[in-house]
């Protein structure tokens, strides 16, 4: 009896259930065709909706996107997505610049780091390298501090909100079905128990709807702490450029000191002119023609200059912005006194202007006769 008492229970109340969802999927039909009455949500509570959904979207944007502008390879977006779900860390490759620095360094050394074009190569492969370090630094920064909060987002808190919304749904759905079962019923008896489900349903409406706005009102802090990774992100992006523009500041000057006179791969010198390195300012007037120098003229002109102690006129080439105090700042084609001193570097020499006096780069002077 008691086997037989259990069995008629779990078969009464697994019709009752599969009832209930079937009317509830009948509700959901008839509201689709326009055909049954709808219980609308509150106005705040369809602006947090929103809200959350534009925030959902917009967060999954930005996330894509900076992973693109992070690692531009696709490929290796998809192996590092692969290694992260397996739990496994992704073997360490080099990336563009290091790679591109690697390959100067291995050519400067074949020409030969005592040669002019050498020595250059080798020098611009290891700002390279440095500029391809502080690329992997952003990187590994901007995953922490950025990417992993808007992918948790994503992954945690958005995914509780849509759960709690579709039971939002489904209470709604309950409740405006029991509505329609209230409606329909005739008997007294019939009605009683429909009012019954009414009251019920409506109660667990609401107690779903408050649930589910508390999670929405929540997106507010979403938005905050956002904005902080976000600052993080600028931050690290900042940190980045400033080093990059260093590096390459730091390769200019290193590369403005060579002698005008270049060395070829054999250490014979070249017949050919050729213009010094300019500086960022001169890039901006890049449409006008640089004169070139003659080898010859310079170097005996520099190598007499460099054995006895007076001084000489030189038109400068180009602008070039002093380091430090003991440099001097230069203009494109005024006429400075320049002289040697003991000890002084071979690719410097003393420059005055007025009462003004510093160390100015030979390479962007032209000694006048």
């Amino acid at each position: 009896t008691n086997i037989s008492d259990c069995f008629k229970f779990v078969l009464e109340n697994y019709f009752y259930e599969l009832n209930i969802f079937y009317l509830t999927n009948l509700q959901f039909t008839e509201e689709k065709l326009g055909q049954a009455e709808k219980t609308e949500l509150d106005a705040h509570l369809e602006n947090l909706l929103s809200k959350a959904e534009c925030t959902k979207l917009w967060t999954e944007k930005i996330m894509k996107q900076t992973e693109v502008l992070l690692q531009p390879n696709p490929n290796a977006r998809i192996e590092e997505f692969v290694y992260e779900k397996l739990d496994r860390k992704a073997p360490s490759r080099m990336n563009n610049p290091e790679l591109l620095g690697q390959y100067m360094i291995d050519a400067g050394n074949e020409f030969g780091p005592g040669t002019a074009y050498g020595n250059a190569l080798i020098k611009c492969g290891e700002t390279q390298k440095r500029i391809g370090a502080a690329d992997r630094e952003l990187i590994q920064t901007s995953a922490i501090n950025f990417l992993t909060p808007l992918r948790n987002f994503i992954e945690g808190d958005y995914k509780t909100i849509t759960k709690e919304r579709k039971l939002l749904q489904n209470k709604r759905l309950d409740l405006d079905a029991a509505k329609t079962r209230l409606k329909k019923a005739k008997v007294a008896e019939a009605r009683a128990a429909s009012e019954q489900e009414v009251r019920i349903t409506q109660s667990e409406f609401d107690r779903q709807a408050e649930i589910t706005r508390l999670l929405l009102e929540g997106i507010s802090s979403t938005h905050a702490h956002h904005l902080r990774c976000l600052n993080d992100f600028v931050e690290a992006q900042m940190t980045y450029y400033a080093q990059c523009y260093q590096y390459m500041l730091d390769l200019q000057k290193q590369l403005g000191s060579f002698p005008s006179t270049f060395l070829s791969n054999n250490n014979q010198s070249s017949t050919t002119p050729v213009q010094s390195v300019s500086s960022p300012s001169v890039l901006a007037s890049a449409s006008a023609s640089l004169p070139s120098v003659s080898n010859s003229m310079v170097t005996s002109g520099l190598s007499e200059l460099k054995s006895s102690s007076g001084s000489r006129k030189a038109r400068v080439l180009y602008d070039y912005d002093a380091a430090n105090s003991s440099e001097l700042s230069l203009l494109a084609d005024e006429v400075i006194t320049v002289y040697s001193i003991p000890g002084m570097d071979s690719d410097w020499l003393m420059g005055e202007r007025g009462n003004q006096k510093g160390k100015v780069p030979i390479t962007y002077l032209e000694l006048l006769n």
